[in-house]
């Protein structure tokens, strides 16, 4: 007889579907939670399947440490572990400083973990070496957001106001295949009447719901924007009293986009000059609009400036600031918004505060009980971080992440990781970096753990413990814990989830991502639908507490003023640049990267999972026909793919639903079908965003 369901979340995308869990005789078992608002009952492959990497045969159930005679990770007691941890941390402070430790988080460790290894970075250890691969995902549209509205939370507005609007661009996102229980938001809205227009190079499934379906040359997803604004502008659709009422540097914007005349966006786009102007029709037509966007336009070396110009068109038709319209970002991870507005990302405190701030560094070293002359400055970016590895930085404690799959010119970064001192791994699993370690720690997952999830909406949720972990598995908390009192500090790092969610609101308080109205208490009332930040609270006082519950959250924001200083949205002027990287006649196609439905991120846990092997069993390069045929490349056959930066091989996929001049390729695989060998580390220069998106590749028959 099955136990009552214990609500929680999926571990995988920011949605943070809800779904119950049960711990009966054939083992734990998904159970929908049909009140949950976000997905209401529904779940992709990869939510229902979930429980399978709990089992002890496919996940880590002791710690490993490498042995100096045999060179192969062996088992190991905790306390040989952690002290060897220590010891490699401790001997690269003494020998070459504190900024020699390097600390790699990951988007998907819950806001208490993401919290702590802020914290023991900057005062166990007092290195400014930490990033995480949240910068990877959406910090592109976070930094444009930052620059227009003083603000960056994923989306501003709950979803379940995209249905109600009266036309949607989606902008390089294929929500029916990364969140499949998202797809309904964009179902009901045509169903009510509202349009949908939906750019990307290829014509995914979600490409097949749109009323318009723009497909760009990759990497011109800015003079797109700007050519739309131009037309905007050119016929007379501008709204001038919301420009005059709540924005600043409209002018200095408006002749940046004049600049880019329909026909010059054509030939640089692709997109043709009439399928512009049905896309501003469609736009300036309904009483309300939103643009969303995906990795697609924001991994790119220019993401902030390209997320911008879609913001300046929200700005220009009066799409900003009030109901049922407005910019919103589709992060990715599962923690993405939470663990970068905590202290993973080299240059922020708790609380989305700027480590350069001197008032945010007094409050949050207040909290920490240390001087605030010892917090060290901003460190280096996700990429810069993983690039100085075995330079500059000579050890890395990394926790959650699997960069040897996902980061940028991935051989590069493998070969960086091989070359240093000391690497220490946390995981559940004996990922493709973590088989690169001196030590592997075994951590407890998802369902094991309790903890706070920051979803794509800024709701932020509690994820219950519903299963015990396997015996030697510690969560990431005691792993951080274990590591500060080895190296001094043994007060500061509590193992308690919701005693760190405690000092995590007192540390928030007051900063533009305020949690301090939040607590396990309230998360846990009625049918557990989470709280939007900001949700402020009274005096918290020197210990905390959890009575300050009187703010309801802040579901939809900018209604009344944006959160800059003067509380109007600021106009960015943009221009068009050409990619880092164009084709040539050495490379003469453009190779864009994405997920497919039944893999996840690195794929270091679904390619674990039978099932979702069964429906994506590996690595394919999807091109045209006509390309196909220029190349004498058939159907199945496998086919080499070429940048300066490396090789993979994969088997052909032919399909008309591609552009002729590029080819798409998974990332969810290592060896050698693995895209990101090719893909170029090109950073935007404000989000330090690598260009995952596109980059010139040539195609070999092999």
């Amino acid at each position: 007889m099955h136990t009552k369901a214990t609500p929680t979340h999926c571990p995988y995308c920011a949605l943070q579907c809800g779904m119950g869990l049960t711990d009966g005789p054939g083992g734990v078992e998904v159970v929908e939670r049909p009140e949950f608002p976000v997905n209401k009952g529904a779940l992709c492959g990869k939510g229902r399947t979930a429980p399978a990497v709990l089992s002890s045969r496919v996940r880590l159930t002791e710690p490993l440490i490498r042995s100096h005679a045999t060179g192969r990770l062996e088992a190991a007691t905790w306390e040989e572990a952690i002290g060897r941890v220590a010891e490699g941390l401790s001997r690269t402070r003494t020998e070459h400083g504190a900024d020699a430790c390097g600390v790699f988080g990951g988007g998907g460790l819950t806001n208490e973990k993401a919290y702590a290894l802020g914290k023991f970075a900057r005062v166990a250890l007092g290195t400014s070496q930490i990033d995480y691969n949240g910068r990877f995902c959406m910090s592109s549209a976070a930094a444009a957001g930052q620059r227009a509205f003083g603000l960056d939370r994923g989306l501003p507005f709950p979803l379940e106001d995209i249905p109600r609007t009266g036309c949607v661009i989606l902008v390089g996102s294929n929500l029916a295949e990364t969140m499949p229980p998202a797809l309904r938001y964009l179902t009901e809205l045509k169903a009510n009447g509202g349009k949908l227009i939906v750019i990307d190079p290829r014509r995914t499934r979600t490409a097949e719901q749109a009323d318009l379906h723009l497909a760009p040359r990759p990497g011109t997803d800015l003079a797109l924007a700007l050519g739309l604004l131009h037309l905007v502008v050119a016929e007379g659709r501008v709204d001038e009293a919301f420009i005059e009422e709540r924005t600043s540097g409209w002018e200095e914007a408006r002749a940046a986009a004049m600049a880019h005349w329909p026909e010059y966006v054509e030939r640089i786009s692709g997109v043709s000059v009439p399928q512009l102007r049905d896309a501003v029709r469609m736009f300036c037509d309904a009483d309300a609009g939103m643009v969303l966007t995906a990795r697609g336009p924001e991994q790119q070396s220019k993401g902030t400036d390209t997320v911008g110009a879609w913001i300046n068109l929200c700005l220009a038709t009066g799409n900003a600031g009030r109901p049922l319209a407005g910019y919103g970002c589709l992060t990715g991870q599962g923690n993405g918004q939470g663990g970068r507005e905590h202290g993973q990302k080299a240059d922020q405190l708790p609380g989305y505060r700027k480590l350069t701030d001197p008032a945010a560094r007094a409050h949050v070293a207040g909290v920490w009980g240390v001087d605030p002359d010892s917090l060290p400055g901003p460190g280096r970016s996700a990429y810069e971080l993983l690039d100085a590895l075995g330079g500059d930085i000579k050890s890395l404690l990394l926790m959650g992440s699997n960069p040897v799959v996902s980061a940028p010119r991935a051989a590069h970064v493998e070969e960086r990781l091989r070359s240093l001192d000391f690497l220490a791994v946390a995981d559940v699993v004996l990922s493709e970096t973590a088989q690169l370690a001196d030590v592997v720690l075994p951590v407890t997952q998802w369902a094991e753990e309790t903890g706070t999830v920051t979803n794509l909406e800024g709701r932020v949720l509690l994820r219950r413990r519903a299963v015990s972990a396997p015996p030697g598995v510690r969560s990431d908390l005691d792993v951080l814990h274990g590591l500060a009192a080895l190296l001094g500090h043994g007060k500061g790092f509590p193992t308690d989830p919701e005693e760190v969610f405690e000092e995590l609101r007192r540390a928030s308080a007051g900063g533009p991502a305020d949690y301090s109205g939040i607590s396990y208490a309230r998360l846990s009332e009625g049918n557990g639908e989470g709280v939007f930040w900001p949700c402020p609270a009274g005096d918290l006082g020197a210990e905390g507490g959890s009575d300050a519950v009187d703010h309801p959250g802040t579901p939809r924001l900018f209604l009344d003023r944006f959160a800059t200083e003067d509380g109007r949205a600021r106009f960015v002027p943009v221009v068009h640049r050409a990619a880092a990287e164009e084709a040539d006649a050495e490379y003469p196609v453009l190779l864009t990267t994405g997920r497919v439905l039944a893999q996840y991120q690195s794929g270091a846990q679904t390619r674990r999972v039978e099932e979702l092997n069964s429906a994506a069993p590996g690595p394919f390069v999807e091109l045209h026909p006509r390309l196909a045929a220029r190349l004498r490349i058939a159907e199945g056959e496998p086919v080499a793919v070429v940048s300066r930066r490396g090789r993979a091989v994969a088997p052909a996929r032919i399909t008309g639903s591609i552009r002729s001049d590029t080819v798409f390729m998974p990332f969810h695989w290592p060896g050698e079908g693995r895209a990101n060998s090719l893909t170029n580390p090109a950073l935007d220069p404000v989000s330090r965003m690598p260009e995952f998106k596109v980059c010139a590749v040539r195609l070999e028959r092999t």
